[in-house]
């Protein structure tokens, strides 16, 4: 598979491309590159060098690549953080690009906007982008649970409001929902929820939950999803390889008390995973 991913980077640490690309090419599939930002680290750390950049720079390299002819040999498009609106609308620019010269190929989209405990924490315009722009064009969306919240504009508490969350998103037009993590009202203290909704239904997995904050582990996970859904075509078996990887990559990065995650020390985990869960339907 050619994946296209837009994204930030970072030159020390992993979150953005730099926590997708290598899971990706781990995983055997050809990925290109698209950099919304160069930064030093991520923003977590508090004070880092380096710059966004121009949104013209997105239409600059898919024109590029469409110079050299191999457009139509995109099979997918992945998104995560966007910056500012106008970087949005230059990656749905991209996306309608590569639709044009293969209407195969699928848009994944993470519509990065906050969590809980920290709130939004993207820029003015953004949220509204994926409520407004993103929704309509993407075929995967993989929102957190506070993401899928703000998305819909409800509270997600119990297991039934989370599956119309879903419904709902999915009318928007997203024909893949994944819920990368929740806490529902019947979610054990020790376990975290994730869920993906499809054609065949919706479908929960439960795994320990891992003491820890790591940035980047939201990035990983889509690319993840996206990857072996592109291969498989079953959101359930996706879900269940990709929460096997990110499991495994941040058990070892819990293990080692690192504040990345350790996706080179640990990438047998990205083909290979120590341990496995079942998606079951609900």
């Amino acid at each position: 598979m050619n994946i296209l991913s837009i994204q930030s980077h970072v030159a020390f640490g992993h979150v953005g491309n730099s926590a997708a690309v290598f899971p990706l090419q781990r995983l055997g599939h050809e990925v290109w590159p698209v950099h919304t930002v160069q930064f030093s680290n991520h923003t977590g750390y508090g004070a880092w060098k380096g710059r966004a950049f121009e949104a013209a720079l997105i239409d600059d390299c898919v024109e590029g690549v469409f110079e050299r002819g191999v457009l139509g040999q995109c099979d997918g498009v992945l998104s995560g953080y966007v910056g500012a609106p106008e970087t949005g609308a230059a990656i749905i620019r991209a996306v309608k690009r590569v639709k044009s010269a293969n209407p195969q190929a699928l848009y994944c989209c993470d519509p990065v906007i906050g969590d809980v405990g920290r709130g939004v924490f993207v820029r003015p315009g953004v949220p509204e982008f994926f409520v407004q722009t993103a929704l309509g064009v993407a075929d995967i969306v993989t929102p957190n649970q506070f993401e899928l919240e703000w998305l819909t504009g409800a509270p997600v508490v119990s297991l039934q409001g989370l599956r119309t969350a879903v419904a709902a998103l999915r009318a928007r037009g997203p024909k893949v929902v994944l819920v990368t993590s929740a806490q529902l009202a019947d979610t054990p203290f020790e376990a975290l929820d994730m869920f993906v909704s499809a054609d065949d239904g919706l479908y929960r997995l439960r795994t320990p939950r891992l003491d820890m904050s790591v940035n980047g582990g939201g990035d990983a996970i889509a690319a993840l999803f996206f990857a072996h859904y592109l291969t498989t075509r079953s959101a359930r078996e996706a879900l269940e390889n990709a929460a096997a990887s990110i499991f495994g990559l941040l058990a070892r990065t819990l293990e080692a008390n690192s504040r990345e995650i350790l996706l080179v020390d640990a990438q047998e985990e990205i083909v290979a995973p120590t341990n496995w869960f079942p998606a079951e339907k609900v």
